[in-house]
C-alpha cells in the first residue's frame, strides 16, 4: 500500500486549472504543479488542459476536466479548522468571492461549487464539554448562523 496518503480528484467542466490557481492563492503551503493536456482526438479539443496537479495547505489534488457530466454537492466538503475569528473571516471571504454562495452553519459554496466548512476550533471544544446545556445553546446559536461568529457562540455557551 502506498505510504504517499491521498490525492483528491476533483472533476471540473474546464476551469480545473482556474480552480487550482485560485485555491494555491487561498491557502499557505500551496503549489501548482504538473499541468497535463488533451492529445489530439480526444473528445476535447488537442491542447486544452486535462489535469493540474496542485497542493493547498499541504493537502495533495488534481484537478481534471472531465466535462459536465458530474457535479459537486454538500455530501463531500473540506474542512477548515480555524484558530481565531481572524481566520474565520479570511477563508470565508475568499472562499465566497467571485461567485461563492453562504450556506448555514458555517458551510459555503466556492465559486467552483466545491463546499467548505469554515469552522472555529473553539467551536469544536464547546461540542466535546460534557455539560449538555452549554453543548445545546452553543448548537443553537450556531444553527442561526451563516459564517460563524466566536463571541456570539461564546456567550450562547455562556448562557449570557
Amino acid at each position: 500500500m502506498s505510504t504517499d496518503g491521498f490525492t483528491t480528484c476533483l472533476w471540473f467542466d474546464g476551469d480545473a486549472e482556474d480552480a487550482a490557481r485560485f485555491y494555491v492563492s487561498v491557502f499557505e503551503n500551496s503549489a501548482v504543479g504538473s499541468v497535463t493536456r488533451y492529445p489530439e482526438g480526444s473528445y476535447q479539443p488537442a491542447g486544452t488542459v486535462l489535469t493540474v496537479e496542485f497542493t493547498a495547505n499541504g493537502q495533495k489534488f488534481v484537478g481534471l476536466n472531465g466535462g459536465p457530466q458530474f457535479r459537486f454537492s454538500e455530501a463531500i466538503s473540506f474542512q477548515i479548522p480555524c484558530r481565531d475569528q481572524e481566520e474565520v473571516d479570511h477563508y470565508w471571504s475568499r472562499l465566497t468571492e467571485g461567485g461563492g454562495e453562504e450556506g448555514p452553519c458555517g458551510w459555503l459554496k466556492d465559486r467552483f461549487g466545491v463546499s467548505w466548512q469554515v469552522i472555529p476550533r473553539r467551536l469544536e471544544e464547546m461540542f466535546r464539554d460534557p455539560d449538555p446545556a452549554k453543548v445545546a445553546r452553543a448548537n443553537k446559536a450556531m444553527m442561526s448562523m451563516r459564517k460563524l461568529d466566536i463571541a456570539a457562540l461564546e456567550r450562547a455557551y455562556a448562557g449570557e
